[in-house]
């Protein structure tokens, strides 16, 4: 039996199904859905997991024509009533308002323009229907167009349920997946005034007293404020990360990467991928990031080898982090990121409520939008608005830890003569005074408390502040994680007058004993015999330097070999 891929990239339910991809059943938020009864439905979730994908599920369950095959052996085919009350029994109008962007408003109300005369399109045979009269087909026609008016375009969702009700005898099912997309655009580029007014006027039109409209559901990564958006909508559901209501349904469960995992013979990476991609708490379940996992299975399919990454921030600039990191010392203190980054939590105030402007009004708010976005999520199951955050995995503790090295590395640039004098005391062996300096640059950034997380991640935190340093020195050719010997050291240099060498070992110096730390660094330069390459390209001095640093302190030894 042919092994199925894994669907990277497949956010069409048919598509999944009758392709050769491997498929983890959400189907379960269908019932959901239907047992939580709501006129409007808003999931809130972080980016790339499973919205889209979920949306075009339900599409696909609902609408009229459906290929009921799709959901053979899938868990809501064991939903008899159901299915035969709501299996391919409605009209459904299914959009994305993913790709409404653009740098001025005239730009993205024309994508909005298009996204409206691509669905119209799937309903051509309105024009020929017997139900519709004259004016109504007319009507229809006009949602084809690329020269709607402002008002043409604000009633277009409602003028769609309408006539499609007219044609079926049936109210029809609004699907709307990353609603808040046009807004985060719009906020970006300074037309938010004029989006805010269209999207405004659509959603009222279309969800607001439309007696065409059975239900609708629409998702994105934040809650909008009512005040901003969904103004006199007092019909909506809203689901955020703190309900319990399709908690299982956007992500995978452990039990679901397991099956995974063994579906594809890599059960033997269970532990690696929990501590990468787990650790996000919906509602009352923990789920794992399913771009992540789906991408990690893809990759080592090709080459079991491999070692996890992270996908999901190659997924998009992580603009929200930098700007909250940007932030250390004007409202967001260093030991709050040092307790997230140790892996404790902090407890904090979270508003679910938001608009895009005034997301980086408050420190409050800037915690509650990375809690939004996937790079915080809640310890426990939280009451009320106040919550314990912390990071979800090691995947996105890397993802803070590279932003705050890259502000480590500008803070450095800005102080070259400090870049210089411990370039100097490295080259000099002046075991002392590096120990003096880098104790100096570490006062600069956060640290790593004495917690659970890992040590080869402390080490490689600090070894990151040691190559930001070095990467400003003119001259030295620097190396890292490089092959030498019977290993991999830490930093290799060879500086400039060609007769230098220089070898540094890193090690996290747990419970502050620095001693055993450096002596251990030192036994490794040794034992795997890492200067080795600095030998064969002749260096006349080899400096073996073992630093161990535990917060914000250092110890540093060195042996001179000649």
């Amino acid at each position: 039996m042919a092994v199925k891929r894994p669907p990277v990239g497949i956010e069409g339910f048919e598509e999944l199904r009758t392709g050769d991809f491997y498929f983890a059943d959400k189907t379960g938020l269908i019932k959901e859905l239907l047992d939580n009864w709501g006129k409007v439905n808003l999931f809130t979730r972080p980016r790339r997991f499973g919205k889209s994908l979920n949306m075009s599920m339900l599409k696909a369950f609902f609408e009229i024509g459906t290929d009921s095959a799709l959901f053979d052996g899938l868990a809501i085919s064991k939903e008899t009533n159901l299915c035969e009350q709501y299996l391919g029994k409605f009209p459904v109008i299914a959009v994305t308002f993913k790709g409404v962007e653009g740098a001025s408003y005239a730009v993205a109300r024309r994508m909005a323009v298009d996204c409206v005369n691509e669905e119209a399109r799937r309903f051509g045979f309105l024009t020929e229907s017997e139900n519709l009269t004259e004016t109504e087909k007319a009507l229809f026609v006009g949602l084809l167009s690329k020269e709607m008016d402002d008002g043409a375009l604000i009633s277009s969702l409602r003028n769609l349920t309408e006539l499609l009700e007219k044609h079926y005898g049936r109210k029809a099912i609004l699907l709307i997946d990353e609603y808040d997309v046009p807004l985060a655009k719009a906020n970006e580029y300074g037309y938010y005034d004029e989006m805010i007014h269209l999207i405004r006027g659509m959603f009222g039109q279309a969800l607001k007293t439309n007696s065409s409209l059975y239900f609708a559901v629409m998702t994105g990564c934040l809650h909008v404020a009512k005040e901003s958006i969904f103004t006199g909508l007092n019909n909506l559901k809203m689901y955020t990360l703190l309900d319990t209501v399709g908690d299982e349904q956007f992500g995978f469960t452990d039990a679901e990467v397991r099956q995974l995992l063994e579906y594809y013979g890599f059960s033997q990476y269970y532990e690696l991928t929990k501590e990468w991609y787990d650790g996000y708490r919906i509602g009352s379940a923990n789920v794992y990031n399913p771009w992540d996992v789906i991408n990690w299975c893809d990759q080592l399919r090709t080459n079991p080898d491999k070692t996890p990454k992270s996908y999901w921030a190659n997924s998009s600039g992580n603009y929200e982090l930098q700007r909250f990191i940007r932030r250390m010392g004007n409202g967001v203190t260093k030991s709050q990121i040092e307790q997230l980054i140790s892996g404790e939590s902090i407890r904090r105030k979270i508003e679910e409520q938001l608009t895009y402007q005034n997301m980086y009004d408050t420190v409050d708010n800037m915690w509650s939008l990375l809690f939004a976005t996937g790079y915080l999520t809640q310890s426990r199951t939280s009451a009320g608005n106040i919550v314990r955050l912390m990071i979800p995995n090691t995947e996105v503790r890397c993802i803070f830890s590279d932003m705050i090295l890259a502000l480590f590395e500008k803070e450095v640039a800005a102080d070259g003569v400090l870049t210089s004098e411990f370039c100097a005391a490295l080259k000099d062996g002046d075991a002392a005074r590096v120990e003096s300096l880098f104790t100096k640059f570490m006062e600069k950034t956060v640290s790593i408390r004495d917690t659970a997380v890992r040590k080869e991640f402390k080490e490689n935190f600090y070894h990151g502040i040691l190559l930001g340093i070095l990467s400003f020195k003119d001259g030295w050719a620097v190396d890292s994680n490089r092959e030498s010997g019977t290993g991999y050291f830490d930093i290799q240099i060879e500086t400039e007058d060609e007769d230098v060498g220089i070898i540094i070992e890193v090690k996290y110096a747990e419970h502050e004993k620095y001693d055993a730390a450096c002596a251990e660094a030192m036994q490794q330069i040794e034992d795997q015999n890492y200067t080795a390459e600095l030998q064969k390209d002749g260096m006349q001095t080899i400096l073996k330097y073992g630093i161990a640093c535990y917060r914000k302190q250092c110890r540093v030894v060195l042996e001179k070999e000649i």
